[in-house]
C-alpha cells in the first residue's frame, strides 16, 4: 500500500508528532521515508525586504530547516530515510516532490511555526490536503494524538461517495497490520433537510437519507468483514464535522480515514470542508484520501 512515505517538516512539535505516526507506518509497510523542509525565503524576507534576502539570512533559513530535518531522521532508528532542503513556496513544492519521487502518503502536521522562522503552516497543510493525489496525514499535538505502536480502533465516515468509497482500501490496510476495529459512520446533515427546498416533505427526505447512509455504511461493513476485521456501525444525525468529532471522543478513536470530497446538496453529507474542519480540531491523526487515491496507482496492499 505505501511503498514511499513523505514527511515535510518545519521543526515545529506539529510536524515531530505526525511524524512518528509516519514512520510507525513505514516501518509496517517497509516504505522509504523522505524528510523535507521547504525554505520560503520570499515569505521569510517580507514587504520589509525589498532588496531580496542577504546570503547570511538565506543560510540562517536553510541550516534551520536541517535541524528540522535532523530531529526526524534521529527518530528513524535506521529506517531508510531520505532527505532534503527545498526552496520555494511550501504546498507546491510539497506536492511537487511528492509527485517526483512517487510519494504514496505524505504525513504533516496541522499547526507549525509562522513567521520568519518556519513555514509548514496549517493553512499549508490544508492546501496540500485539498490538492494532492495521494492520502495525506495530519496529526496535531494532543493528549491522544501520540503515537503509541499502534491503533486500536479507526473510524471510516462513508457517505456512499466514490471519494468516501476510496478511503475504504487505506482503512483496511492500516487497520489490518494494527489489527484494529474499524468503526464505519454516516452522519445524516438534518440542516440540509431543513434548509433545502424539495417536492418531499422533510419528513420523508430524512428517511430517505438514512436510508442511504445505512446502505453505505453496510456496504463499507462489509468490505471490513471481509478483510476479517471486526466492525462497528452507526448512522448518525448531525452537522457531520460535530457528530464525528462526538463520535471520536466517546468511543476512544485512535486513528480517522476519510474522503476529501463526497456528494454535495441534499444527496449526502461528506464534504470536502467537512473534513477541513475536522481536520483543524480532531484530537487524533486524521488519513485524508482524495478522491484519486484509490490504493491501486503505484502499488498493492
Amino acid at each position: 500500500m505505501y511503498d514511499s512515505v513523505l514527511v515535510p517538516t518545519d521543526g515545529s512539535d506539529h510536524a515531530v508528532r505526525v511524524a512518528r505516526h509516519a514512520l510507525g507506518l513505514a516501518r509496517w509497510f517497509d516504505a522509504t521515508v523522505h524528510v523535507i523542509s521547504v525554505v520560503d525565503v520570499s515569505a521569510a524576507g517580507g514587504v520589509f525586504d525589498a532588496g531580496g534576502a542577504s546570503p547570511a539570512f538565506v543560510e540562517r533559513l536553510e541550516d534551520d530547516a536541517a535541524a528540522a530535518i535532523e530531529r526526524i531522521e534521529s527518530m528513524a532508528d535506521g529506517d531508510r530515510v531520505r532527505s532534503a532542503v527545498l526552496k520555494g513556496s511550501p504546498a507546491p513544492t510539497i506536492l511537487e516532490y511528492a509527485d517526483e519521487n512517487d510519494v504514496d502518503l505524505i504525513a504533516m502536521g496541522t499547526h507549525g511555526r509562522t513567521g520568519v522562522s518556519r513555514y509548514v503552516t496549517g493553512s499549508v497543510t490544508e492546501r496540500v490536503v485539498r490538492q494532492s493525489d495521494v492520502p495525506v496525514m495530519t496529526a496535531r499535538v494532543t493528549e491522544r494524538s501520540e503515537w503509541a505502536g499502534g491503533y486500536d480502533d479507526v473510524l471510516l465516515p462513508t457517505d456512499g461517495s466514490e471519494p468516501a468509497a476510496a478511503a475504504v482500501d487505506h482503512a483496511l490496510a492500516i487497520a489490518t497490520r494494527a489489527d484494529a476495529t474499524v468503526h464505519v459512520v454516516s452522519v445524516v446533515d438534518v440542516t440540509t433537510v431543513a434548509g433545502r427546498p424539495s417536492l418531499m416533505a422533510p419528513n420523508d427526505l430524512l428517511a430517505q437519507f438514512e436510508s442511504d447512509a445505512e446502505t453505505a455504511v453496510e456496504t463499507a461493513a462489509a468490505a471490513v468483514r471481509d478483510a476479517g476485521l471486526d466492525v462497528v456501525t452507526h448512522v448518525r444525525k448531525e452537522i457531520p464535522s460535530q457528530g464525528l468529532l462526538e463520535y471520536v471522543d466517546a468511543h476512544d478513536i485512535d486513528l480517522v480515514t476519510m474522503g476529501t470530497h463526497g456528494r454535495t446538496g441534499i444527496d449526502r453529507v461528506l464534504l470536502g470542508s467537512t473534513t477541513e474542519r475536522f481536520v483543524r480540531h480532531a484530537p487524533v491523526p486524521v488519513l485524508a484520501v482524495g478522491p484519486d487515491a484509490d490504493g491501486d496507482d503505484r502499488s498493492g496492499a
